[in-house]
């Protein structure tokens, strides 16, 4: 048995005050919250997931907001660089809109496309680049419209400590297709439309230390739980040690630690954010898993209030 990911599912990340974080995904980007709830294993703190309209994978990224936590270090082990897509033509409006917002950015070129480089506001790197593929995103948030809105994930660069590891991996258990190496870089690609080009950096630059800043984990898809538990055997078969079926409500997930000691999660694309909510109102309240409903009144006493608003 081979197997093969089509791409991203979510990536996951540890940031600051959650209405700086919200400010900046849904303000600045004009990103969807499609979900607020809280960690399912630390109740205490949030959970927001940004995407979409529809919240769809390949489109999601994930906060745990601590806004007293220490500042952590990007380093090998960890997803170095978030890359979102944008359509063909939108570059202009995002530079003129990271201006506006006095964001830092700089402009380069790897692999015959250009990227806009900047940070979120809890030093997060971020990219923007343009593409055709990926269907267009119709959520609208203030002057963010559908025509320069943000499609989803282009991909991700990964930092490994044993490179050839990684890259070996990718290849050969996770089914990317290496296409091509330019300068420190090698260059991987899933099947899917979004979410699916991996950079994966040749040269170890030093061990990262988890904190604010940093992308704790990054998931791929399986389309269902069936699919999810095939990958499971699949992967022990390479000798990897896998965690049993975690169930995250709106999808299910697995993960394991790769050589690099990136840490790897398998979520299923099933059953999505609309289950528990309309997907119209999706994101407007705080929503508990079954676990965690009888103590809602102490929770959203612990959690920081925030409000989605549009800063333009």
């Amino acid at each position: 048995m081979t197997k093969k990911t089509i791409g991203i599912h979510h990536i996951t990340a540890i940031v600051g005050h959650p209405q700086e974080n919200v400010d900046f995904y849904a303000g600045v980007l004009g990103l969807r919250l499609v979900k607020q709830t809280v960690n399912f294993d630390d109740p205490g703190t949030y959970h927001l997931y940004f995407g979409n309209e529809g919240g769809k994978p390949g489109t999601i990224i994930t906060f745990f907001p601590w806004s007293d936590a220490y500042q952590g270090k990007i380093g090998d082990g960890q997803v170095g660089v978030t890359s979102y897509v944008v359509p063909i033509g939108a570059m202009e409006f995002w530079e003129n809109r990271l201006e506006r917002f006095n964001i830092p950015f700089t402009k380069i070129e790897r692999f015959g496309e250009q990227y806009l480089e900047f940070d979120d506001p809890h030093g997060l790197h971020l990219e923007i680049v343009e593409r055709e593929e990926g269907e267009v995103n119709t959520w609208h948030f203030g002057e963010v419209t559908p025509d320069v809105a943000i499609k989803g994930f282009g991909g991700a660069t990964l930092l490994s400590k044993q490179p050839e590891k990684t890259a070996e991996l990718l290849e050969k258990v996770m089914g990317l297709e290496q296409v091509g190496k330019e300068g420190d870089f090698v260059r991987f690609r899933s099947s899917s439309d979004i979410g699916n080009v991996i950079d994966l950096k040749l040269t170890p630059i030093g061990s990262g230390q988890m904190g604010v800043g940093t992308v704790h984990h990054i998931a791929w898809r399986a389309s269902d739980d069936q699919d999810q538990l095939d990958w499971k055997k699949y992967v022990e078969g390479f000798g990897y040690g896998v965690t049993p079926v975690q169930d995250r409500n709106y999808f299910n997930a697995i993960y394991f630690r790769e050589d690099g000691e990136i840490l790897f999660e398998i979520a299923t694309d099933t059953p999505g954010f609309a289950h528990d909510e309309s997907q119209e109102t999706m994101g407007e309240k705080l929503m508990l898993p079954e676990q965690y409903e009888p103590h809602r009144d102490k929770i959203e006493q612990v959690v920081l209030p925030f409000e989605v608003r549009e800063l333009d």
